[in-house]
């Protein structure tokens, strides 16, 4: 330790004392022994300040080598956890760059399916939104009246079924409701709606000849062909649709043509324009077709007496009316243009036509009452 500590080394301090009073204490023993060449024993060394500075620093140095350890263990923890982090960015920018590639390479098809899903959805918020406009229409939103005092009891006197005189109102209290409803048939065509509503694309000409009938007309007059029958049955398909929107089930509709090509016409061109079906097609249905008036007339008694509201429409090929379907306040009557020197469909068909009525109406005088009551059910 001397010579790893040169700075720390101290003398031993003396000890000797007088060589007269060491040979006086020692024994004879010792003092007789005759002197030999052996040196004598060293004493045995006592702690000095290097041991115990040496011994502080061995305590020291184990705490000091712990704390190494731990923080090459933490340092080691640390690296691992980086690499994991360099190994989920790595995970992140690859998903990145094909999440980047799936859009550039999808983005136009994607877009073009979301705008589909977008105009179906509009569609049918429309749809919902004119159902839930005409429902609340139909409200009596008015309060009810004050109680009156009763009378005294008198006859009792059955009304007849309330059906409003339409020739004599000539819709004018309800005129601003049509215009509106005409309006949204030409400007929001509903092509998916329910039955009994209008399909179809109406046009401002279209318009115009409706508005005429109901506030000029009535609701009972005649009016001049658009030039083809289907351009007349969207026209009467409008009117329908406005008087079932109106009146609801009440309104009943009788058409007259003396052809079943024309009345198979005008059952398809009702289906196309008001959604309807063949449910909606016979003698106690929405829609009743006819080849011959006097039955027409018998139902259309009928259903006034009934309280019903029936609606009489001729094709443009009859050239005859009866004087018995004038009675009816609603009547569509086509009437062919004068200024066309051609029909409206080709000649040898009007040819057969006229054969096949001729032939209809020479078996109805053999037998006038086995037709009488004859009605189509399409």
């Amino acid at each position: 330790m001397s010579d790893d500590n040169p700075k720390f080394t101290v003398a031993p301090q003396s000890t000797a004392q007088p060589m007269d009073q060491i040979s006086d204490q020692m024994p004879e023993s010792c003092t007789d022994q005759p002197p030999t060449d052996q040196p004598l024993s060293q004493p045995s060394q006592m702690p000095t300040p290097a041991l115990e500075s040496a011994s502080l620093l061995e305590s020291l140095r184990s705490p000091f080598e712990q704390l190494a350890a731990e923080q090459r263990a933490q340092v080691a923890a640390l690296e691992q956890q980086k690499q994991e982090l360099l190994g989920a960015i790595a995970i992140l920018e690859r998903k990145k760059e094909r999440l980047e590639q799936e859009m550039r390479t999808t983005y136009a098809g994607q877009s073009q399916e979301v705008a589909v899903r977008l105009q179906g959805f509009r569609d049918y918020l429309v749809g919902s939104l004119q159902e839930l406009v005409a429902c609340v229409e139909k409200l009596d939103l008015v309060p009810p009246p004050a109680p009156i005092a009763p009378e005294p009891p008198g006859p009792v006197f059955i009304p007849e079924p309330d059906v409003p005189n339409l020739a004599e109102q000539g819709f004018g209290d309800l005129r601003q409701r049509i215009e509106q409803l005409l309006e949204r048939y030409r400007t929001l065509p509903d092509y998916y709606g329910p039955p009994w509503k209008l399909r179809r694309t109406f046009e401002l000409s279209h318009s115009e000849r409706v508005a005429n009938w109901f506030f000029n007309q009535a609701g009972r007059g005649a009016m001049r062909t658009m030039g083809t029958r289907l351009q007349n049955i969207l026209v009467a398909s409008a009117a329908i649709s406005i008087l079932r929107t109106l009146y609801g089930e009440k309104v009943r509709v009788l058409v007259l043509a003396t052809a079943p090509e024309r009345l198979g016409e005008w059952r398809r061109g009702f289906q196309d324009c008001l959604g309807l079906t063949r449910d909606h097609f016979g003698p106690e249905k929405g829609v009743v077709l006819y080849e011959d008036p006097e039955p027409l007339v018998l139902k259309g008694d009928r259903l006034t007496k009934e309280g019903q509201m029936p609606l009489v429409i001729l094709d443009e090929a009859e050239e005859a009316i009866s004087v018995d379907l004038l009675r009816f306040p609603l009547l569509i009557a086509y009437g062919r243009d004068p200024e066309r020197t051609k029909p409206s469909y080709p000649s040898p068909l009007r040819e057969r036509e006229t054969r096949d009525s001729r032939e209809e109406y020479s078996e109805r005088d053999r037998d006038r009452g086995r037709d009488r009551d004859r009605v189509w059910d399409w």
